[in-house]
C-alpha cells in the first residue's frame, strides 16, 4: 500500500522521504524465481484438471492465471439459489466424468443443477426431414452425457484446488518463453520467473504459448456465431437433448437442464445471428417455436435474462507439442459445437498425456521429447475423426440444395436403422471403446 502523503506543513525531510517512499514501491523489479515439475498456462476447466491430474500425481504443479476480473471473487461467492443458470454449459461425456470422479472433483459439483442426457433427437431439414435417435437403453449405460454449468464446474475445480497442497498458483501475464534441454522457463511481465521441467499450454483457442512454440495453424472460419441462453419449457423434456439441422437457419440444440429448463445453442449464420441478438429473448423463444412447440411446448426466458454470443471456427494446429511444451484443450484443437465434444476433447487430452507421463520410462523426463511425441500419437486419431465428423457435418448441413437435402434427410433415417452402427457412434461419442 502507498502511505499517505504528509502534511503540507510538515518537514521537507519527511516530504522527500515520502516522495523516495513511493519511487521505491514504484520501481523495484519483481526478481523471483518459481521452480516446479510442471507450469499449465490458462485458467479454464481444462488447465485445472491438468494440474489436479499432475498434483495427484505426485508433482509440484504450478498454474499460471491472467489477473482476476473485478468483481469475480463475489460473484463466485453466491450462494446456488441465488445464482442464476449459466448461458455457457457443457455436454460432458463419460471420459470426462470418469476423470474427474477420479480426481473427486464430480462429487464435489452441486449435483442439483446437473442434468443426465437420457436420450437425443436429432432432426433433418425441410418438411420431410430425417430423424435420428440415440438413447441410453441402446447404448446399454445408465445416461449418455452429463449437461454441466461452467460456474459448476469451474467452482468444484477451485474447491479441489484448494486442498492440493503441491499446486501453486499464480496470477500474472507470461511475456517471454524460452526452452532448453533442461526444461521450459517463462518470464512474466512483472520480472518473475518460472522455471519447469513441462510447460503445458492451456490457454485457449488463441493460445499465446503455441504462438511462442512458432506452431502453425489452419483456420476455417465458419462466418457463424453459437448464440447460447436458457428457458423455461412447458412440457417436461424426459432428459432427451433435441438438434435441428436447419441449413439456411443453421444448427439449433437445446439440452436439458435440471427441471422444465433447456439450454439453448443456436450456431446461426452471422446476419442471423445479430438479428438474433438484438431481438429480445421472448422474440427468440417465438422463433425457437417453429421447432420446440411440439416437443417442449411453449418456451420463456429464464430470469435474470441472459444471452451470450460466440463465434465459430475450426483451429487446427500443425502439432500438439514442442520441445518441454504441451498443448491441451482449445489451444491443441478446436472444432464446431454442433457435437458438443470440444469440452471432452479437452479432457481426453489430459487422460492421454497424464497417461504418457505416467507410463515413461523411469530415466525419461516428464518433458521429454519422446514422452510428448506419444501423448500426440496418441491424440491424433481422436482428434482427426471429431474435426472430420464436426466439420463434415457443416458442411453436409450447410449445402442449401435440393438434392442434397434429400439425400442427408434419407441418410439420417437408414442410419437410425442400423443398431450396429449406431452403437459404434455412441460409443466414440461417449468416449468408450465400444458398448
Amino acid at each position: 500500500m502507498v502511505p499517505a502523503p504528509p502534511s503540507r506543513h510538515g518537514d521537507a525531510g519527511e516530504v522527500r522521504g515520502w516522495h523516495i517512499a513511493i519511487m521505491s514501491t514504484m520501481t523495484t523489479p519483481t526478481t523471483s524465481t518459481t521452480r516446479t515439475d510442471v507450469c499449465i498456462v490458462g485458467n479454464g476447466a481444462i488447465a485445472k484438471t491438468t494440474a489436479l491430474g499432475f498434483a495427484q500425481a505426485g508433482h509440484r504443479v504450478t498454474l499460471l492465471s491472467p489477473p482476476a476480473r473485478p468483481g469475480a471473487e463475489a460473484s463466485s461467492m453466491a450462494s446456488a439459489a441465488e445464482r442464476p443458470w449459466d448461458v455457457r454449459v457443457y455436454a460432458l461425456n463419460h471420459t470426462a466424468h470418469d476423470l474427474l470422479a477420479s480426481l473427486k472433483v464430480w462429487g464435489a459439483l452441486d449435483l442439483a443443477r446437473v442434468a443426465a442426457v437420457d436420450a437425443m433427437d436429432v432432426h433433418g431439414d425441410g418438411d420431410n426431414g430425417g430423424n435420428l435417435g440415440f438413447d441410453a437403453f441402446g447404448a446399454r449405460v445408465g445416461t449418455l452425457a452429463w449437461i454441466v454449468e461452467d460456474h459448476n464446474l469451474n467452482g468444484a475445480l477451485d474447491a479441489a484446488l484448494k486442498f492440493a497442497h503441491n499446486v501453486q498458483r499464480i496470477e500474472g501475464r507470461a511475456c517471454e518463453l524460452t526452452c532448453s534441454d533442461e526444461g521450459a522457463a517463462l518470464r512474466l511481465e512483472d520480472g518473475r520467473r518460472i522455471e519447469c521441467a513441462l510447460l503445458v499450454g492451456a490457454d485457449g483457442r488463441e493460445s499465446w504459448v503455441r504462438g511462442q512454440c512458432d506452431i502453425g495453424v489452419d483456420y476455417r472460419m465458419y462466418h457463424q456465431r453459437a448464440i447460447v441462453t436458457n428457458f423455461a419449457c412447458d412440457k417436461p423434456h424426459h432428459g432427451v437433448a433435441h438438434q435441428w439441422f436447419t441449413c439456411a437457419d443453421g444448427i439449433i440444440a437445446l439440452l436439458p437442464l435440471p427441471g422444465n429448463r433447456v439450454s439453448l445453442v443456436w450456431s446461426a449464420p452471422e446476419t442471423l445471428a445479430d438479428t438474433l441478438m438484438d431481438e429480445s429473448l421472448g422474440e427468440l423463444a417465438i422463433r425457437l417455436g417453429e421447432y420446440a412447440d411440439d416437443k417442449l411446448g411453449a418456451l420463456r426466458p429464464l430470469q435474470p435474462e441472459a444471452v451470450a454470443a460466440v463465434p465459430l471456427a475450426l483451429v487446427k494446429p500443425h502439432a500438439i507439442v514442442a520441445p518441454r511444451v504441451a498443448l491441451v484443450g482449445d489451444a491443441a484443437h478446436a472444432v464446431h459445437p454442433l457435437a458438443g465434444h470440444g469440452m471432452n476433447l479437452g479432457f481426453g487430452d489430459v487422460v492421454d498425456l497424464l497417461a504418457a507421463v505416467r507410463e515413461r520410462e523411469e530415466r525419461r523426463a516428464i518433458g521429454d521429447e519422446r514422452v510428448l511425441a506419444r501423448y500426440a500419437r496418441k491424440r491424433k486419431e481422436d482428434v482427426v475423426m471429431m474435426q472430420l465428423a464436426t466439420d463434415g457435418l457443416e458442411r453436409l448441413f450447410g449445402a442449401n440444395l435440393e438434392p442434397v437435402r434429400v439425400m442427408r434427410n434419407l441418410g439420417l433415417n437408414l442410419l437410425d436403422k442400423m443398431p450396429a452402427l449406431k452403437r459404434r457412434l455412441m460409443a466414440h461419442a461417449m468416449g468408450k471403446s465400444s458398448i
